[in-house]
């Protein structure tokens, strides 16, 4: 997925209308262990493809011209409450119909063509867990709807894959908020989907079950997986991997690897602090460069703003050696996921 930096995201109504329940899973792909009912994806087709999909609830429009394509990886869905997110990914699993424009899951419509829906799987943020049934019965029942020969073996090797398997047995009903989540992830992968997409999907997850989860679903994309998650908090985003899509009141604002729309932000300055054996010396010899615009003198180190990112990494070593002073450290302050998620929600 190439950066994409539109101009202008325009305007849009920040708002999102209301959708259905959805089930823990969108039914999905044949293999070995399923019915063959599924028709074969068209070759070379993106995982997922937009055209200029809209989704509109009578006068609010939660989904506004949206275009991309994914492939195999993991992708990180961004943006602010009411952006569209989740309307997004009830369009790509089948149980919103887009009011505008294509939307294309392994070439095929998830609204008009089910044989598709062998091929998602979908872990929605609502519960969408029956509390009376154990965690093996919860996704045996999910491996079932997907018509797999050996529900019961694929039940449990789906709960073993996202660390259940002490508690299968007990009742969802007595599942804390991280156990729930997990259980939903395994009825969604149960029957091993070539796209799964998924809504908020690390909610109530303490640190250790986060960091067990982003590891399957880098192993999921290893294995030529397309994942697509929706999440608040960036720290899990850039954890799990560099593609994002950033959507803003229902228009996507930027999308492809964060690093390289931090790099086409020009009307931006780029932060540097900097760490040398005389700083003060080291500004002084910054300044004369055109490039750099502001140089500030700290305690222990130097901070700089530069326009120019490319042309300041040339500048700086031979600044110094022009100085005659060593460099300890320099670090680029605002290169993070969080700072460009800020920069394209205030524009």
């Amino acid at each position: 997925m190439t950066a994409q930096l539109p101009q202008n995201p325009g305007p849009g109504p920040d708002l999102q209308g209301p959708v259905g329940p959805a089930p823990a899973v969108a039914p999905a792909q044949s293999t070995s262990e399923l019915e063959p009912t599924a028709a074969p994806a068209p070759q070379g087709a993106p995982a997922i493809e937009l055209i200029n999909a809209a989704r509109w609830y009578g006068n609010v429009v939660a989904v506004n011209d949206l275009s991309f394509s994914l492939g195999a990886g993991v992708t990180g869905l961004l943006g602010p409450n009411g952006a569209g997110k989740t309307t997004l990914l009830h369009m790509l699993a089948g149980f919103l119909a887009p009011s505008a424009g294509t939307v294309h899951v392994l070439g095929r419509s998830p609204n008009r063509d089910p044989s598709v829906y062998r091929q998602i799987g979908l872990v929605p943020e609502r519960e969408a867990v029956y509390p009376f049934l154990t965690g093996f019965e919860y996704v045996r029942f999910n491996a079932r709807l997907q018509g797999m020969r050996d529900s019961d073996q694929a039940a449990r090797d789906a709960i073993l894959r996202v660390g259940l398997e002490d508690a299968m047995d007990r009742p969802i009903g007595t599942y804390s908020k991280g156990m729930r989540q997990r259980a939903k992830v395994a009825g969604a992968l149960v029957h091993d989907p070539q796209v799964l997409l998924l809504d908020e999907p690390f909610n109530g997850m303490d640190p250790r079950q986060r960091l067990a989860m982003m590891e399957l679903l880098g192993q999921m994309a290893s294995a030529g997986r397309t994942i697509l998650f929706s999440s608040h908090i960036l720290e899990e985003v850039e954890r799990v991997g560099n593609d994002i899509l950033v959507m803003v009141a229902g228009r996507l604002a930027a999308s492809g690897d964060y690093r390289a729309i931090r790099a086409l932000m020009t009307d931006r300055p780029h932060t540097i602090t900097i760490r040398s054996s005389d700083d003060r010396r080291l500004g002084w010899a910054l300044m004369a460069d055109p490039t750099v615009f502001g140089v500030e003198l700290g305690t222990d180190n130097l901070t700089v703003k530069t326009a120019q990112l490319s042309a300041f990494r040339r500048l700086i070593a031979g600044a110094s050696r022009t100085a005659g002073v060593r460099l300890f450290e320099v670090v680029s302050g605002d290169e993070s996921l969080e700072s460009v998620f800020d920069y394209l929600v205030r524009r």
